[in-house]
């Protein structure tokens, strides 16, 4: 390690490492790991991977779950030095592809839960070495061979400024983006300040390869534990918020509504929890006065950006605070971020002008991974062009408006329009296309298609939606299928996606 710096994974083990015996992790089949093996796990695990050439400068991508193993994967590469990229389960085969291209990975390492995902993706990849955290066709299995590795840190040599990850996002051309993030601003934000009353019990029932495994991180370094769901279902979270007695979990506004919504809520012990946070899309002012009923004052809001970390938070006593026509505010900045609201001329706004959102902090990345131009137009001085439209009040608070974007934020994933539209026009059945996002009463997004058919058979829209997702990830097939006999244009001659959305959005219905 550099003199005087500590990165994320080696600062989790050793404080892991204070309490031997105690249970840091509960895996989705029962299985309970202690801080001891956990530690051992990851440790070893770190000397074989770099024993096959993990290391500085390489890029280490994990087709992986929410497992203990996926998880040791993530801190053991990290700890060679090497570059960690993340595939999750809402990835087609064909855009897994890309990014393991794009990332330039030298290893894929694969977890027992998705040998048919690799069988998928191996045939479009050349990959140096393929390895599998269990026995399984994928590759050799890596974890029974790292027994012979010692259990203690290894000695790597790793600054703030190095390569720590590269986490991908969607792309407007169709391919994906990847934002690398370093190991100095990662580690800092694990001293992000905790609300805590006691040990935390943190649930991870969304993917462990977004925000929940910064938040199992911040958990672990903080002294508490994680119980880990294969994904989110939500009488199986309203069941393992009772039996292990959750006290943290992360959600997006969707999820949090399916909550509220399930039949068996009335009738759980959910008191244990003391913050759900939720964020990374527009949320329903209704929805949340109805979640701070049932669960009390225990949410926690925010607005941020894969390019910019955490932005702003909101307490829970703070969601009272609405501006214009009752909108919901995500909070005021939090300490280090500076927030503009700046007009196309890049000009500052005053308190209630709307503009787009800029934002300067030390969680900022670098850049995109490999794409010095498109970096060059969202950075600039310092300042990240975020492509979302709000304005501050005259108390700091900041609310969402818009996105300059045509980004839909739906579960699981960011779905760019383009990227559906281009696999929905390479189907014989469709002429013409236009995708756009709509929210519906509870402010929850969901993808949009008008399709103009073309003569001759004709595709049903199940047909379509199953076509999108073998394509792109399920997360990008339309919930909604409009079939119209032109496309309306814009006066520059393209979709004009606002009228589609007046028009089809409000009685749409799925199928």
């Amino acid at each position: 390690m550099t003199p005087g710096f500590t990165p994320y994974a080696a600062a989790v083990l050793e404080r892991l490492s204070a309490t031997p015996e105690r249970t840091v992790l509960t895996a989705a089949d029962g299985r309970r790991i202690t801080a001891r093996e956990f530690h051992g796990t990851t440790c070893r695990l770190a000397g074989e991977l770099a024993a096959h050439g993990a290391g500085r400068g390489l890029t280490v991508t994990l087709l992986t779950g929410n497992t203990p193993e996926g998880l040791s994967a993530r801190y053991a590469a990290s700890l060679t030095g090497a570059r960690v990229v993340g595939l999750h389960d809402g990835m087609g085969p064909q855009a897994m592809a890309a990014v393991v291209r794009g990332a330039e990975t030298r290893m894929l390492l694969v977890d027992a839960g998705r040998q048919e995902a690799a069988r998928r993706l191996l045939p479009l990849v050349d990959v140096s070495a393929v390895l599998g955290l269990g026995p399984g066709p994928a590759g050799p299995d890596v974890l029974a061979a790292s027994a012979r590795q010692p259990a203690g840190i290894p000695e790597v040599r790793i600054g703030p400024d190095d390569d720590l990850a590269i986490r991908h996002t969607g792309g407007t051309t169709g391919l994906p983006k990847g934002i690398l993030s370093l190991h100095g601003p990662y580690r800092r934000a694990l001293d992000s300040p905790l609300a805590e009353d006691g040990p935390s019990r943190f649930l991870a029932c969304t993917p462990l390869a977004h925000l929940a495994g910064f938040y199992a991180d911040l958990h672990l370094y903080r002294g508490g534990s994680v119980v880990l769901r294969n994904g989110f279902e939500a009488g199986d979270v309203l069941a393992a918020v009772e039996r292990e007695r959750i006290t943290h979990t992360w959600l997006l506004p969707p999820l949090l509504h399916q909550l509220l919504d399930h039949p068996s809520l009335a009738g759980t012990d959910v008191s244990s929890l003391r913050r759900i946070l939720y964020g990374g899309c527009t949320a329903s002012a209704r929805r949340l006065r109805e979640a701070l009923e049932v669960f009390g004052p225990v949410l926690t809001g925010g607005y941020g950006q894969s390019e910019a970390q955490s932005i702003t938070a909101l307490a829970p006593h703070e969601h009272t605070h609405t501006g214009a026509g009752g909108r919901i505010t995500v909070g005021r900045a939090l300490p280090g971020v500076e927030i503009a609201i700046r007009d196309p001329a890049g000009q500052d706004l005053p308190p209630g002008r709307e503009g787009e959102i800029q934002v300067r902090s030390a969680g900022v990345m670098r850049g995109y991974w490999k794409q010095p131009e498109l970096t060059a137009r969202v950075l600039r001085d310092g300042w990240l062009r975020t492509g979302d439209v709000g304005y501050l009040d005259d108390d700091g608070y900041l609310y969402l408006v818009d996105r300059l974007s045509d980004v839909i934020i739906v579960p699981g994933g960011h779905v760019y329009p383009s990227e559906v539209e281009e696999v929905l026009l390479a189907h014989p059945s469709v002429a013409q296309c236009a995708v756009f996002g709509a929210r519906d009463a509870d402010e929850a997004e969901h993808v949009h298609a008008a399709v103009v058919l073309a003569p001759g058979p004709r595709a049903d829209p199940a047909e379509l939606r199953q076509f999108v997702a073998e394509r792109t990830g399920a997360v990008h097939a339309p919930a909604f299928l409009h079939a119209v006999p032109r496309l309306p244009l814009t006066p520059a001659g393209k979709p004009d996606r606002n009228r589609l959305r007046e028009e089809l959005a409000g009685g749409a219905a799925a199928g």
